[in-house]
This record gives C-alpha cells, structure tokens and sequence, in this order.
C-alpha cells in the first residue's frame, strides 16, 4: 500500500498502487540499517564490499558446491515481487462464522495469498505443514502467472465456466524436475518469513524429489536448522516389480534451532492411550482384588488388540504390572557419551559390587543413586552380574520424544476419510489423526498453523482434534489454522470425481471446505459437532481498486505515467465507489488493512467521538488504528483537529484514509503530527 505522496515529485508509479510490501526494497532496506559501509553513498550496495565480506582473501575458485536448476533465479525474483491481489470473505461458504477466531480457508493460487498473508502475518505463524502434489510426471497447475495475465489465472484456476488448462509437466521434458523444483523454491522462501522465530516447517514428500527438496530445504532454512526426516510406512505394493516402495517422507526443520537450543526448548508428545489404560487398570484391580498377574494377562489382552499403526501403540511396551500400574524396568542406566562416575555400588541380597555400565553411571554421585533408588526409579537385577536399570512407570512419564518412524496405512486414512462424505471423493488424504500429533508435538493451544496445500482439509482436521482434547483437558485457549487451496476443477475421469461431482463438489478447494464443514457440524450415524468452532473462507481475486488495472505507457517517462494514473484513478475510482453496497465496502476494508499488516479477524467499531467524517477503530491481536474511508466526501477540519488532539496527548493512533479525500494542505498536516502513523492511498 502506498505511503504518503504529499511530495508529487517524488511519487512513483508503485506508490500509488495498493501493493503488498516489496520483499527485495525490504531485505535491502534491513541490510542498509544493519551494514551500512556494503553500500555507496548514492544508496546502492557495493558489490565489491560484498565480495570483500564473503571472500576476505579474494580467493576465486571456479568450481563449489551450489544447487542450480533452470529458472531457479527467476522463482526467487517472483517470490519478492509483490502482489495487487486481495483476499474477498465468501460469507455463504463461511462456518460458525462468528467463532471462527482467525481460523480460514482460502480458496487461490497459493504464491499470491502467501505474499498476501505476509505483512499481517510475518513472524505469526508456528508450524507450517504442507503435502505438496508430487513430481510424479503428470499435470500440476501451480504456475506463477497471475501477475503475467491475470484473465488466464482464472481460466486456469477454473474460476470462470471454462474451467482450468493444466501445464504439463511430463517426465521426458528437459524441465522436468526444474519446474517443480521452482513452484516450491518461491513458496518456501515466502513461506519462511511467515514462521515465528521457534517455528517449524513440515513439509511430506516421496522418494521422486526428497533429495532435491532438501536442497531447496537447506538453502532456504540452512541445514544446520534441518531437525529430523520422519518416514511414514503407508502400505506394501505386491505388484511392485522391484521394491515394494510404500513409505513417504517428511521434513522437519526449525526456523531458527540455535534458538530453540539457547531458549531449552525441547519437544515432547503425550503417550496415547495413557488415560484409557489407567481407567482399565482400575477397573482390572477391583475385578481381580489386587491380583497383578491376573491384571496383567488382561493388560495384555488388551495390548494385543492395538494394531501396528495404532498411535497408542507404544504404551504396549509397558508390559510389568504392579501396584503403581505398568512399568518398564530396562531403561538405559548409563552415563551420555563417555568417562561417567565408576563408583561402587553394591547388591542389596548379595552385598558384592554390581557390574558398572560401559560409560560410568548415569548419576553423579553415589549418594544421588541411592537417592534415586528410595524413590522406586532404579531395579536391581537378580544378583550383581546384572547391571541395575531405570524403572518407568507408564502414569507417572506420559510423555515421550516422538520418533522418526511411523506407521501409517494409507487404506486406513481413506476409509476415515470416506466416512466424512459417505463415499469417495478424492484419493490419497493424509490421515488427520497422523497430523494431529505432529501440531500437538509442535504447537501449544493459541498458536497459528499453515497449510498453503490444504488438499482435502487434514491439517484443519488435525487442529480441530488437537483442540478438542485441549479442551477436554480444560485448556480454553485453542490452536487456530490457515489452510489455502487453489480452486482446481475435479478430474471427472476418476471414480472419486464422478462421486464429488455428484454432490455438487466441482474444485478441490470445495472439498476442503466442506470436509471441514462436516468436521465442525458432525458427520456420519453418530455426529459429534464442535459447537465453539468455525472458521471464515476468503477468495483470491483482483484488487478492488480499478487502479490496479493501469498500463503504463511504456514509452513515457515516469512523471508522465504517474500525472496519468493519478486521473485514471479520480475518474475511474470516483465511479466505483459510487456503487458500493455493503459488502463490496467491506471488501475495501478488508484489502486495505490486509496490505497495511492487520489480520483479517480485525474488529471494526465506529469512533462516536469523531461527528463529521465516519472513522473506525480497528483492533486485531496484534496492532490498531482509526481507518476513514470516506468515499465521496473529504477528510473535515474537524476530524484533523480531532487527530492532532490525540497525538498531542500522547496517544498517536496510526490513521488511514484515502488520498483523494485530502486536500495537499490536510496531507501536510497530518503527516507532521502522524510521521509513519498515518497512510493515505
């Protein structure tokens, strides 16, 4: 959004134009302040003090280490390259509206809405989850051309009745691996300013392009921030010719893991299945008056009955059963790494000193093992040979570092997911409940989740859970999410799109929505709605302003152009605005506070004390500010006076307004008594 132009001289052609920020002006803005001697004194970067600070000893070497592909400097000049587009609230397609407390799913090409999410969102976001389409040779349609024609993008998208014309990206083109390896680089770089300093970044992909995406991976987040590879084991293929290759990936990398480190962050899962055994266990004791063995061959029946992709699964290792319920009695006893306390410790029956681990004892000192040991955590063995080991019990340690692998049936994840419609109408969803534990590992209730390839809606499942066992456990505050799906028209050649078809599903993105929809409202013989939950769908479209449709004239210099935009806009703006109802009015609003860094669950409540302009305040978790959109009169006096009163006092609210409702004498004032507070457009 453009700043103020009170000076004509110095005005530009972006300033004019409700723009999201521009991300190369702001990186070379942040490098300035913090080294200004890389630049001259005209005000551009230096390149031989660049290249004095990468290379001190001038040492050129003509071949290093680098990840290039065709297009790959083009991805990244398109990832900082702003946006004109908005965001447009879909109330009808909207749920529980009301409650949906910053949730949202956005239909729209998803490098447009992240550029668009940026300003009021950089820095907000704690995990970012995506299941991007794999480099499979067929079609995919995330190209990066609504900037180039927007009329396309929508014939493209399927936004208009002659719905979309995939690019395709068959194995046997030269670009083949180049074109996907550029839709991703753009989104994560844009992707990444969104996560706050202790976020994460999941990203699920099969064997075709993990190698190449950890590249991108790498550069973008460094590997240094690369925090573990999980492989999820989905199914076996018999009709594999060579390998039965049934297993996915996902990446994890931190944002910025020297931080988790120096912060002593570390993760940790709660067991499942932890409170069901404990009821069990309870129960078992009164049935059989305290006889443990009888107990256990129940605990264990029970066990058995736990299949192997089962996320209660690990609790089955717990197989020792005693008063305090069950318990493990092998746990590693040994002191980390090498060179641990060699001191004697003798065998309670035998009185001779027990065998000591390989790297010492893991307690410091004698007097703190024998601590330990009055406290039921360390088990001798029958006699000294055996070297005593660490006992947990499965209620008092009900949490656990989560793995690296995982089984997860693909088979099992469709029949839940064909339970939410009745039938099949997309392949291959992730399973929410797979996903509810990575948000449940890595986000704490209050915290904001991505996912900009929304798909069939599993992330936004996975949320919903997580937040209803919060709640269950009596936490109110609940995780919020984002999902974004460009509007792709269903392949009607497939089962499951004749099925989504015949119930009036005719994009992808429809699917997501209404899978979430089900989520909230209940679904199946035995609903179970979530009353307190909704969320608000937006739609990617043009900007509102006409001005955005503006073609320079190449031949002009920029004066010129600018003199010519300037009527463009009072002539075609002046109409526009004529013919505003409510809800394009909202639109407005929603596109200038958007671009101007508030979140779209803003609150909006009319300023009573200002009686000759109507003036807004707009408040969202993070910022607020007094908004004047007056669209056909001007800025009044006595609104300035109002302004300049409360500035004065000390309070300097941030206002915004249209330019074409200011005179240049009202311009200059307010920008001396506002500075950076005030913004017309």
């Amino acid at each position: 959004m453009s700043q103020d132009t009170t000076n004509d001289d110095s005005v530009t052609l972006n300033e004019l134009l409700p723009t999201t920020p521009d991300g190369r002006e702001e990186r070379l803005a942040v490098l300035k302040r913090l080294y200004p001697d890389l630049f001259t004194n005209e005000g551009r970067i230096n390149p031989d003090e660049l290249k004095q600070l990468v290379e001190p000893n001038e040492v050129h070497e003509s071949e290093r280490y680098e990840f290039k592909w065709y297009g790959k400097a083009a991805s990244k000049r398109e990832a900082f390259t702003p946006t004109t587009a908005t965001l447009v609230y879909d109330e009808a397609r909207s749920v529980n509206a009301a409650k949906a407390d910053g949730n949202m799913i956005i239909e729209g090409e998803n490098l447009e809405t992240l550029k668009l999410l940026l300003n009021a969102y950089r820095e907000q976001v704690k995990c970012i989850y995506i299941d991007p389409p794999y480099n499979t040779g067929k079609d995919f349609i995330y190209r990066d051309n609504y900037k180039k024609d927007k009329t396309n993008y929508w014939d493209d998208t399927g936004a208009t009745e002659n719905g979309i014309q995939l690019e395709s990206n068959p194995e046997t083109s030269g670009r083949f691996h180049s074109d996907w390896l550029s839709m991703m680089h753009s989104r994560i770089i844009v992707a990444r300013s969104l996560l706050l300093q202790n976020g994460y970044i999941v990203v699920s992909i099969d064997d075709a392009e993990v190698s190449n995406l950890k590249r991108i991976l790498n550069e973008v987040f460094g590997e240094e921030n690369l925090l573990g590879t999980m492989v999820w084991d989905k199914n076996r293929k018999n009709d594999a010719k060579f390998f039965s290759v049934g297993h996915e990936y996902m990446l994890v990398y931190a944002k910025d893991k020297s931080f988790l480190t120096e912060n002593k962050i570390v993760l940790r899962a709660k067991k499942d299945g932890v409170a069901e055994v404990k009821e069990i266990f309870e129960e078992l004791v009164e049935k059989h008056a305290a006889d443990y063995e009888e107990v256990k061959k129940d605990i264990h029946k029970f066990y058995r009955a736990i299949e192997k992709d089962d996320p209660r699964k690990p609790i089955t290792r717990f197989r020792k059963i005693d008063e305090k319920g069950p318990f493990r009695d092998d746990g590693n006893i040994n002191w980390p790494g090498t060179g641990g306390p060699r001191y004697e410790v003798l065998h309670p029956e035998t009185k001779k000193p027990c065998r000591v681990p390989r790297s010492g004892w893991r307690f410091p000192t004698e007097q703190r093992f024998w601590e330990e040991h009055e406290s039921g955590r360390i088990v001798f063995g029958e006699d000294e040979t055996t070297t005593p080991a660490i006992r947990t019990n499965l209620f008092e340690q009900d949490n656990q570092v989560l793995g690296t692998v995982h089984f997860s049936y693909a088979q099992t994840a469709s029949d839940m997911f064909d339970s939410i419609f009745g039938d099949r109408v997309f392949d291959n969803p992730k399973h929410f409940d797979d996903l509810r534990i990575l948000v449940e590992y890595l986000t704490l209730p209050g915290d904001l989740v991505l996912d900009f390839f929304a798909g069939s809606g599993s992330l936004a499942h996975a949320v919903l859970m997580a937040n209803l066992r919060s709640q269950e456990e009596g936490i109110e505050k609940s995780r919020r999410f984002i999902g974004v799906q460009i509007p792709e028209t269903i392949d009607s050649s497939k089962p499951s799109g004749e099925n989504a078809l015949a119930m009036g599903l005719q994009k992808i993105s429809s699917i997501t929505i209404e899978r979430v929809r089900r989520v909230i409202e209940g679904y199946g013989d035995s609903p179970l709605p979530l009353p307190d939950a909704g969320f608000k769908v937006y739609k990617l479209q043009k900007s509102n302003f006409p001005r955005c449709e503006f073609k320079p004239d190449p031949e002009a210099d920029e004066e010129t152009n600018v003199e010519t935009l300037r009527r463009y806009i009072d002539e075609k703006e002046a109409a526009f605005f004529l013919t505003l109802d409510d809800k394009g009015e909202q639109a407005v609003f929603d596109e200038v506070l958007l671009k101007n860094g508030f979140q779209l669950h803003y609150s909006r409540t009319r300023y009573d004390d200002f009686k000759d302009n109507t003036v807004y305040e707009i408040n969202d978790s993070n910022r607020n500010a007094l908004v004047c959109l007056a669209w056909n009169e001007s800025i009044q006096e006595s609104t300035i006076k109002q302004l300049r009163d409360l500035s004065e006092s000390g309070q300097r609210p941030f206002f915004i307004c249209l330019e074409r409702s200011l005179s240049t004498t009202a311009k200059w004032n307010l920008k001396h008594f506002l500075g950076n507070h005030f913004i017309a457009f």
